[in-house]
């Protein structure tokens, strides 16, 4: 069947470059193609509520330096398990609405979607796609976790942003001779930290992949005070946990397919690291503001060569497939491959040896 009508949507957590790659879609689309776009409003819910419009050309006009995203997005909306209520006890009631979301997309003639997320989002799309929905994924992410994919856009940004917080946190931590934690998302994999705590500067870097040592932590930023180095900067994921124990859990949010939220490991290593050491502790959770602002150059680049690339797979008729980046070239696999998974930080990564090597530590002996 000749493709006339595709639809796209954005899914979980919003992210710099999103408006990019619905600017690529759309115009390309268009102007290429001559298929008509269907913006399928806030991710999966739309398509299970059948909200969805038109998107043409001048929708999509100066929106390539516009963060978050034109069409909304949800990270509760999962078609193979939505809310659909409360039972008497006040516990919410879930269910698979996989079917009514057919019914919606045939209804709208929509002969592929165009899936804008992370793996989450690839999942509920690896899930439409066993039931015959045809989907193109885009991988979008701040963690930079994607399976297959050696960058998704946004991370870029969000590494921008976290490392002019770091920067910034140095220059009052330098002033009042303290430890200063700054806390970043990474719940799995701690790349953004690592990123921003290697471009920052940072005496620690502290990753979900590598549990830490406290004692370890303590004696580094002791060592530093005794050798004149009158502040510390810590750079912590928000899933970074110790040596046999567990990661800070913020909030449980009982009606997410995914509910648990992390937060406050860093108020939590703050007090930790005051009373062992007495040295001043400050903590600083950068939160969602490394989801927010206008996108860099690099990841309007990026999401730009995404979108295009994700048009070109539907004209070639390469449906159910991820586009991705290998060895700084565009391909593609296929979505059930990176379904439920992450990319998380190897211990032989290079950036982590170019830190050790420059005496970066990480909290651990073992390293």
């Amino acid at each position: 069947m000749a493709v006339k009508r595709i639809g796209v949507l954005t899914g979980g957590g919003d992210c710099p470059g999103l408006n990019a790659v619905i600017r690529a879609v759309v115009k390309t689309a268009i102007n290429d193609h001559g298929w008509e776009v269907m913006g399928i409003e806030d991710g999966f819910l739309g398509i299970i509520r059948n909200r969805m419009h038109p998107l043409t050309m001048t929708d999509t006009s100066n929106i390539l330096t516009q963060g978050g995203t034109i069409l909304g997005t949800s990270n509760k909306a999962d078609p193979a398990n939505f809310k659909v209520g409360i039972d008497e006890e006040g516990k919410p009631v879930f269910e698979d609405v996989t079917a009514r979301c057919v019914e919606h997309i045939a209804a709208r003639e929509l002969d592929v979607i165009v899936c804008i997320g992370g793996d989450g989002t690839m999942s509920g799309a690896s899930h439409l796609v066993t039931t015959g929905i045809r989907c193109i994924g885009v991988p979008k992410t701040i963690d930079n976790d994607l399976m297959h994919t050696e960058v998704t856009f946004g991370f870029n940004t969000a590494v921008e942003t976290a490392t002019e917080a770091l920067d910034r946190i140095h220059t009052t931590a330098s002033s009042h001779h303290r430890v200063m934690l700054v806390e970043m998302m990474g719940r799995n994999a701690g790349w953004l930290t690592l990123h921003a705590g290697a471009a920052s500067g940072a005496d620690v870097i502290l990753l979900p992949e590598i549990p830490y040592d406290l004692d370890v932590v303590c004696d580094y930023c002791k060592m530093r005070s005794k050798r004149g180095k009158a502040f510390t900067i810590i750079a912590v994921a928000e899933g970074a946990k110790p040596i046999g124990g567990e990661v800070v859990i913020d909030q449980i949010v009982v009606d997410s397919p995914d509910p648990i939220r992390l937060g406050g490991v860093s108020t939590h290593l703050a007090r930790q690291i005051e009373q062992k050491t007495r040295l001043e502790c400050r903590a600083t959770v950068l939160g969602h503001v490394q989801r927010g602002g206008t996108p860099s150059a690099f990841d309007r680049v990026l999401a730009t060569q995404f979108g295009f690339h994700a048009t070109e797979l539907i004209a070639s008729e390469q449906f159910d497939r991820l586009v991705v980046m290998q060895e700084s070239q565009l391909s593609s696999v296929p979505i059930t491959e990176v379904a439920d998974q992450q990319r998380t930080v190897e211990l032989n990564d290079p950036l982590i040896r170019a830190c050790q090597a420059i005496g970066v530590s990480f909290g651990t002996k073992d390293l």
